[in-house]
C-alpha cells in the first residue's frame, strides 16, 4: 500500500472540516423548521462520509496518477469517477432503503466538498488582489 501524500491528507482534513461545518448549520435550519428527527443525524453523518470518503479517493488517484503517461491518467481518472460516482450512488441508495436514514439529509452533504473548493479558491482570490 502507497503512503498517502501529506498534500492529500491536509486537503481531506480541510474538506471534513468544512463538511461538519455546513453539518451543523444543515441541521440547525432542520431544526429551525421543527423537521429534525434522529434520521437526520444519521443521514448527515452518512452523506459526508461518503462525500469525504469520495474526495479521498479523488486524492488517491491523483496521488497514484502522478508520473504516468498521458493516456494511463485519463483512464485512470475515468474510471475513478464511474467507481466514486457509483460508491455514492450506493450511499444514497442505502440512505433511501434503510429508514434509519433521512435520503435528503444524506444527499445534501455529497455537495459540500464541492462549495469548500469553491469558498476556498474565492478566498485565495480575494487574498492576492
Amino acid at each position: 500500500m502507497k503512503k498517502i501524500d501529506p498534500t492529500v491528507k491536509k486537503e481531506t482534513l480541510y474538506i471534513l472540516i468544512f463538511s461538519v461545518i455546513f453539518s451543523v448549520l444543515m441541521q440547525s435550519v432542520y431544526l429551525c423548521i421543527g423537521r429534525w428527527d434522529i434520521t437526520v443525524l444519521y443521514g448527515n453523518l452518512l452523506g459526508v462520509f461518503g462525500a469525504v470518503g469520495n474526495f479521498f479517493l479523488m486524492g488517491m488517484t491523483v496521488q497514484k496518477a502522478l508520473g504516468k503517461e498521458q493516456k494511463e491518467i485519463k483512464n485512470m481518472m475515468k474510471l475513478s469517477q464511474m467507481l466514486r460516482m457509483l460508491i455514492l450512488f450506493a450511499v444514497a441508495l442505502v440512505g433511501y432503503l434503510v429508514p434509519a436514514f433521512n435520503l435528503v439529509a444524506v444527499v445534501i452533504p455529497f455537495i459540500f466538498p464541492r462549495v469548500a473548493v469553491t469558498l476556498r479558491a474565492l478566498l485565495i482570490k480575494d487574498q492576492s488582489k
